[in-house]
């Protein structure tokens, strides 16, 4: 007999999802009776907070949703924080859970893994939370949640799976289609687009700011910059939507100074994919952020259109149909041909801003962008990041992503490094992460071997929260509960099967990298901080 639970897994793969990340558990148990001889590889994670962060990583690397398997109670605590972590960055995820059966829902019996109101626990980070009270139910509601993937704000689902629904006949349910049907969000209304195709043709000193509800419509963005010869500003998550040698792109904080006075000197303001949120713009919290006078907003999401700047112009729509409506639409225009020039001076204007220790490491990032050139960097909160999030210059799109900000999670970095290789395995995967950080989701250096994950980790080791102990001190609080023993990380990777080895912080990365990149297995190199 097929069961719901088998039914889902074949409707999941009709959906084109390839790899599942999960923890088998006794609630679990007949959804992977489903996975045996499908098309669906099942990873296996040492913790659902990191599989959640592996899913988050693997739909970031390859825009499709990440799914995962979790059991009832436990399993979805655990992950709750890795779907905060998506929901603040519009990360397309698919939780799928067990919760206790029909009769026994909010009871307070005490049956294995209950808790009061599952549902209502994983509704404040999803897009939406649902229980299937009828295996009928099934096949709408999957594709409800592949349809805010793919035409709404990307945000996680969540789907709970009553134990005697899963195991129930799926008999009556219609057969799975070769091709399910798939919505798309289409371009912002027709008036809209001749409304900006006229302020644009008014602009003088326009500018562009990408986020990272652009990264799927690099190429037209690239057509609208030089369009409109403007510069433009990339988000932490924008990066490398225009590359390094770019003569419109720049990769600086959009809290710099530099870019500050950009934004000043440019008469028309063009915001794609862009929350305008205060960890992009007001990185440093001191309210010096003025919105944009004459703004023009591409987005998605009709409430995002007026969240933190309200625009001159909001236009609703995916950011790359609309660009290609407006291409459509493009004539002739006289250009002033100063574009670059204007790129170029916020760029050495940025450059001016950096302290010693930020150049020193957006050094060791070039370093890593030059000896490993297609590599994407995953980083969790540590100092590499801090300093590349204000300068890094990626080198194409989804190859800067991490945690910092946002919702800001510690232990990212390591598994959604992961999750991102085995998403994407023709090219190398370089995560950056602290001590302290990195010993919340250690675990699951296990999980990198045993599915043989492209990863190499730079590990930056102060002996603690040493960013966090900068801001106590920067206070004048003392330092406490900062100073971490810490074990032999090196001593710990090769346990688990990976190259390591140890360098002290200032000693040049190519070699190190070389060897790394030349390795089978995965690689940890820790940096002693100076």
């Amino acid at each position: 007999m097929k069961t719901v639970g088998m039914y889902l897994v074949e409707l999941l793969a009709a959906y084109g999802v390839d790899t599942v990340f999960g923890i088998p558990g006794v609630h679990t148990i007949d959804l992977y009776r489903g996975l045996s001889g499908s098309k669906v590889r099942h990873i296996t994670a040492r913790h659902e907070q990191g599989l959640g962060f592996m899913a988050d990583g693997y739909a970031r690397a390859t825009g499709r949703p990440g799914v995962c398997f979790v059991i009832t109670g436990p399993g979805v605590t655990n992950i709750a924080t890795a779907m905060a972590q998506a929901y603040a960055d519009s990360i397309p995820m698919l939780v799928i859970s067990s919760v206790n059966a029909l009769g026994q829902l909010g009871s307070g019996n005490g049956h294995l893994h209950e808790l009061p109101d599952q549902r209502q626990l994983t509704s404040g980070v999803a897009e939406f939370s649902h229980t299937v009270t009828r295996a009928e139910e099934l096949p709408q509601v999957v594709a409800r949640a592949f349809a805010v993937f793919s035409s709404g704000r990307p945000r996680p689902v969540h789907i709970e799976l009553p134990l005697d629904v899963i195991t129930a006949s799926a008999r009556d349910l219609p057969a799975i289609p070769t091709a399910p049907p798939r919505v798309s969000a289409g371009p912002a209304a027709p008036r809209a687009i001749e409304e900006a195709l006229e302020l644009f043709g008014r602009a003088r000193a326009p500018l562009i700011l990408a986020g990272g509800g652009a990264l799927a419509a690099a190429d037209e963005v690239r057509w609208f910059a030089q369009a409109l010869d403007a510069p433009v500003v990339m988000t932490i998550n924008g990066r490398g939507i225009l590359p390094p040698e770019h003569a419109l792109g720049i990769s600086w904080s959009a809290s710099s100074e530099a870019v500050r006075v950009l934004m000043r000197e440019s008469d028309l303001i063009v915001a794609l994919g862009t929350q305008l949120g205060p960890t992009d713009y007001d990185l440093y919290a001191n309210g010096s952020f003025v919105p944009p006078a004459n703004l023009v907003r591409i987005d998605i999401d009709a409430q995002q259109l007026f969240r933190n700047a309200a625009p001159t112009l909001p236009m609703l729509g995916d950011v790359g149909e609309t660009l290609a409506a407006l291409r459509q639409g493009w004539s002739a225009r006289e250009h002033r041909g100063d574009g670059a020039a204007r790129t170029s001076a916020c760029r050495a204007a940025g450059e001016r801003e950096l302290d010693a220790v930020t150049r020193r490491d957006l050094d060791a990032l070039a370093c890593v962008r030059q000896a490993l050139p297609d590599a994407s960097i995953v980083g969790d909160s540590t100092r590499f990041v801090y300093s590349g999030n204000i300068g890094y210059a990626a080198p194409h799109p989804r190859s800067w992503f991490n945690a910092s900000v946002g919702f800001g999670s510690l232990g990212y970095g390591l598994p959604a490094a992961i999750g991102a290789s085995l998403g994407d395995a023709s090219r190398p995967v370089v995560c950056l992460a602290g001590d302290g950080g990195f010993q919340f989701t250690l675990g699951e250096l296990g999980t990198a071997a045993q599915h043989g994950a492209r990863v190499i980790v730079l590990l930056l080791n102060n002996g603690g929260y040493g960013e966090i102990k900068s801001a106590m001190l920067h206070r004048e609080v003392e330092p406490i509960g900062v100073d971490l023993h810490t074990p032999d990380f090196v001593a710990i990777a090769r346990a688990y099967g990976w190259a390591a080895e140890r360098l002290d912080e200032g000693t040049p990365l190519t070699e190190a990298l070389a060897r790394a990149a030349q390795q089978k297995v995965p690689s940890l190199i820790e940096i002693t901080a100076a």
